[in-house]
């Protein structure tokens, strides 16, 4: 069902009508801001935030932003849904990720929350200069785009992922074939000793290898509850990543066990 954009006005359709339709489009497309909401039924975002508090727990849930459906632990969380999650484990791992950078580094900065955190993190290190980061995240690019021209900030292009505005193929290879960084920092879903490194959007995990091809040094930011974990797609085998930074809950077995495999991991 397509949702037309409705008459300005709280009363020009019945509450209830109103977010039963609200309901259907955001378990169809997954994550819905408040402000497309506003404009698609002519009604204030004030009148939006309180029809998703209604719905908030019967069909969808809230989350920054927006809604998401309320049944989303089998599908892939939006941009805007991880940021709720682990936030203060991630500007940790964000800040951790940050003091390993130096001036005049060429860094690889996936895209997501926890890195993210790391383009913050980079923001507040006013030491640093003359540092070139390449982006597949519109989310990163934006944040550091205030520090230009003390960071030299590229996107690698390609075919925008709304849930988490990234860039993935086409024409992300173009770009990631003709550079060496000296570091890649990944996110990731999972971590696992076995399986190695891992992302649940394959188009995502393709241009992460991209990135674990372009560099020298592969950094994986992961919270703890990504260890241990398995995703679809393989980002890198463990014998490819230099360093995990993961947050200090991680349960102590999986870090030894990624430890006893030859990774080093450090806790923020």
């Amino acid at each position: 069902m397509t949702v037309q954009s409705a008459p300005e006005g709280d009363e020009a359709m019945p509450a209830i009508v109103r977010r039963e339709r609200m309901a259907e489009l955001v378990g169809r497309r997954g994550f819905v801001r408040v402000a497309e909401l506003s404009t698609l039924f002519g009604v204030s975002e004030v009148t939006v935030r309180s029809d998703l508090a209604a719905l908030d727990g019967e069909s969808i849930r809230r989350v920054h932003g927006g809604a998401v459906p309320r049944d989303a632990r089998d599908r892939e969380s939006s941009f805007e849904e991880s940021l709720e999650a682990s936030a203060h484990d991630k500007q940790a791992i964000g800040r951790l990720a940050a003091s390993l950078v130096s001036s005049g580094q060429s860094i690889l900065l996936d895209v997501g929350t926890t890195t993210l955190a790391v383009a913050q993190a980079l923001k507040e290190r006013t030491d640093l200069e003359d540092l070139v980061v390449i982006t597949n995240g519109l989310h990163i690019a934006l944040e550091l785009e205030s520090e230009i021209p003390r960071f030299t900030v590229i996107v690698t292009g390609g075919a925008l992922r709304p849930l988490q505005h990234s860039l993935v193929q086409p024409l992300a290879r173009a770009v990631l074939d003709q550079v060496h960084a000296d570091v890649a920092i990944l996110g990731c879903n999972g971590v696992d000793v076995a399986h190695g490194v891992t992302n649940v959007n394959l188009p995502e995990a393709e241009v992460k290898q991209l990135m674990v091809a372009a560099a020298k040094r592969v950094v994986v930011v992961a919270d703890a509850s990504k260890l241990g974990r398995v995703s679809l797609g393989t980002i890198a085998s463990l014998d490819r990543v230099d360093l995990i930074l993961t947050s200090d809950g991680a349960d102590p077995a999986l870090v030894a066990d990624l430890s006893a495999a030859g990774v080093e991991v450090l806790t923020a």
